[in-house]
Order: C-alpha cells, then structure tokens, then sequence
C-alpha cells in the first residue's frame, strides 16, 4: 500500500492536533471548585474525550445546579477565551497535516467541542498551512450521539465517501479511540492527557513528529493483514 491508497485520514482535534486539554481541564476543574464538588485527576481524565453534553450531565449529577447547555456554553466560552488567537500545535501535528495534504488524502476532523471552537482552529490552521487542511469538519453538537459511540467518525466517512477499511484515524483519549474502533478504522493512539496506549486495539504512537503519510499507510496495511491472518 502506498501513501495514495490511503481513502482518507480522520483526526481528532483537542489533545491530539491542538494543546487544549489543559484549558479544557482547568475550565472544569473550576466548575466543580465553585460548586464544592471534590475534583481530581481521575475526574479530569474520564471526561477526556467525552461529548460535552454527556460531560455536562455527569457535572450536574455531582450537584452543579445549571442546564447541559448552559454548562456546555461555560465552558467553551472559557476555553475559547484562554487559547485567544494562539493555537498551540501538539508536536508533529503540522508537519503530518501538512505531508497528507501534499500527497492529495482527504482529511476529515472529528471533534466532540462545539462548531465555534472548530471553526476558530480551521481558520488558525488555514492560516498556518496556506489552506484549510480539512475537506469535512464533524463538530460535537452536530451529532447526536458523542464519542466513545461510532457516530462522529460514521459520519465523517460517509461525508468523505471514504471506506473504515481503507482510513484512518487518530486520537489522544479512550473515548475518542473507542469511537474510532467502533467505526471500523484502524486508529493511532498517541498519549496526552491520558495514556491512550493501554486501549486494546489501537496502534501506539509515542508522538506525531516524524511521522509521515507513508507511516499512516503502513499502519493500516500492518493491521488489515493481522486481521486478514486472525
């Protein structure tokens, strides 16, 4: 298989193209801290990934006395806020957009935050890499079941016109993992705020940098020849 056959390559967005988890993280983190509920790493991680509705319904089962949606439009709001204008790249991230881009493999975003937040990182990204790198964008509120179900990555397929068996996807959460696999897609897992690497089926990457188009081709050949073998 060369980097061509690939149909397509799906990316997750916060944790895995973009440093957002922390401001995530502290934006709930703050949440729970005015409503006195305890709060801690085991917290944080399980809703890595998550989609933000579902989050927000564990919120108010803790005690927050607030709607989803307003929980929801906190804390996009906050993060929105505190990435601004930057956009802290996670390593390796442009560089692989980039090299896919140049070898002609539609990329597809499947994020659980909101189409605002989406909207804001295409546009930094296109300002980056000279054009949008994305031909679909799958934004959280446009679904209506959320990582870890396969819906978002079902979605961003059919909009490609991709085949699970001939894509890819990448991700930095058991949630987001889950929603891939479920999907039918061979997926990265590259750990960041939770150690992806420990999800049974995924295949493990340290990091992005220095990884090639050529390398995400590899991956699904390696793995549709060990499912072809089992």
């Amino acid at each position: 298989m060369t980097s061509l056959a690939l149909d397509a390559v799906l990316f997750d967005m916060d944790g895995t193209l973009i440093d957002t988890e922390p401001q995530w993280m502290a934006a709930e983190a703050r949440l729970a801290a005015e409503h006195g509920i305890p709060w801690g790493s085991a917290e944080a991680e399980a809703l890595v990934g998550v989609d933000l509705w579902d989050g927000a319904r564990s919120f108010i089962a803790k005690g927050v006395p607030m709607e989803a949606d307003a929980i929801v439009a906190r804390l996009v709001g906050e993060v929105l806020h505190a990435i601004g204008d930057d956009l802290p790249a996670r390593p390796g991230a442009l560089e692989l957009l980039r090299d896919v881009l140049e070898a002609g493999v539609p990329i597809a975003l499947v994020t659980m935050s909101t189409r605002e937040i989406v909207d804001r990182v295409e546009a930094a990204l296109a300002q980056r890499l000279g054009r949008s790198p994305f031909a679909v964008t799958v934004a959280g509120d446009e679904c209506e079941q959320g990582k870890p179900h396969p819906e978002p990555y079902e979605r961003a397929l059919q909009l490609l016109g991709a085949d699970a068996a001939r894509s890819i996807a990448v991700e930095d959460s058991f949630n987001g993992a889950r929603s891939a696999l479920a999907a039918g897609l061979t997926t990265i897992g590259v750990p960041h705020a939770v150690d992806v690497s420990q999800l049974p089926g995924i295949v493990h990457w340290p990091s992005l940098e220095g990884r090639t188009v050529a390398d995400l081709a590899d991956a699904v050949r390696a793995a549709r020849s060990e499912e072809a073998r089992a």
